[in-house]
């Protein structure tokens, strides 16, 4: 191990936003000691209407996670004449949520990530026998090898009755306009579109929103189960994610041009290095490792040298994946990249 302090190449912190306690409002109490459905958290409402501003939505309301959105989403469409129809490529969390409606009644069929030919005729099947289709994607995933044809996919809910229902944790505060996720990037604001969203990633709050037209927030406040028998974010969570709305609007577009341009030093260096990698422009890259390359002594290796990554195995392919952010330097990817290549040589 050298002397300079880790790189960390492991924290999902896009635009390195951080809210340490001196930062941030006061408050009186973390919990006002009851439900949401009782009394919204104070700053609450402010802050989730402006979250529906920025993603182009007209309404919004705040929830602890998107654990406690998807499964309190699910359980009010599982009420309703939906087949669910689920991209490959959606995140677990999300899944589980569909898993309840399930539970619930509703047929659920998984289709291949962005093959629109399936998702047709799996929505016109399900509309010509009486239900709608309610398509379940994530806005980005890292781990496919495109991003999903969003707009496409709306376009389909929208012909068939249905309703398009979104994870975009990964792209909200990264992507679109000012950040604002995947709505804006697809220009698909104005389509039969829920989107729920963690701001854990490039916001830095563990908070989650769920955005949409007022009718659905509306009736999703009414019938909400985690509303009433579940703790509200906490106020700390609250005051945070006003201070990274604030954040945002002052310096976001500069953190995020920033964040690009580590992400192509990154790949340049790696071309320049001859080490195989992928992530397009998304800041989680990954670097794959030679056939029969021990991933957890690579991992292990990387690691004694200073340098942090996510070790992976994908479809057989051992890979090293490395989250970037706007706060890493350029002194810090070359830094990495050199570290890489010795360590890699060393192993090979």
């Amino acid at each position: 191990m050298n002397g300079n302090a880790p790189l960390d190449f492991t924290s999902a912190l896009y635009l390195g936003m951080r809210h340490p306690g001196s930062a941030l409002d006061g408050w009186d109490a973390l919990t006002l000691g009851k439900p949401a459905a009782l009394q919204e958290v104070p700053g609450a409402r402010e802050v989730a209407a402006a979250l529906a501003r920025l993603q182009g939505c007209a309404a919004a309301t705040l929830l602890p996670s998107t654990l406690h959105l998807f499964w309190d989403l699910f359980g009010m469409l599982g009420r309703e004449r939906f087949a669910v129809l689920v991209d490959a490529a959606a995140y677990p969390v999300a899944r589980w949520g569909a898993e309840r409606a399930a539970g619930l009644g509703l047929p659920l069929q998984t289709f291949r990530h962005g093959d629109l030919a399936e998702l047709g005729r799996l929505a016109l099947a399900w509309h010509g026998s009486g239900r709608r289709p309610l398509i379940l994607a994530d806005g980005y995933s890292p781990e496919a090898d495109r991003p999903p044809p969003l707009a496409a996919y709306a376009a389909l809910a929208r012909r068939h009755d249905g309703l398009l229902l979104l994870d975009d944790t990964q792209a909200l505060g990264l992507l679109g306009r000012h950040g604002g996720g995947s709505l804006r990037r697809h220009g698909i604001e104005d389509m039969p579109v829920l989107v729920g969203a963690s701001l854990a990633k490039a916001f830095g709050v563990p908070l989650a929103v769920l955005a949409g037209s007022a009718d659905w927030i509306r009736r999703f406040e009414r019938i909400s189960e985690t509303r009433l028998h579940a703790s509200p974010p906490s106020r700390a969570v609250v005051v945070a994610a006003r201070r990274a709305l604030r954040l945002n609007a002052v310096c976001g577009d500069v953190l995020r041009r920033t964040l690009a341009q580590r992400v192509a030093q990154f790949r340049a260096a790696l071309r320049a290095a001859r080490l195989p990698g992928g992530g397009g422009a998304f800041p989680v890259q990954w670097l794959a490792l030679p056939p029969d390359t021990d991933l957890a002594a690579a991992h292990a290796a990387l690691r004694h040298a200073g340098v942090l990554a996510v070790p992976q195995c994908r479809a057989g392919q051992a890979r090293l994946a490395f989250l970037l952010r706007a706060d890493h330097t350029p002194a810090d990817v070359a830094r990495a990249v050199r570290i890489m290549a010795h360590e890699l040589k060393e192993l090979t």
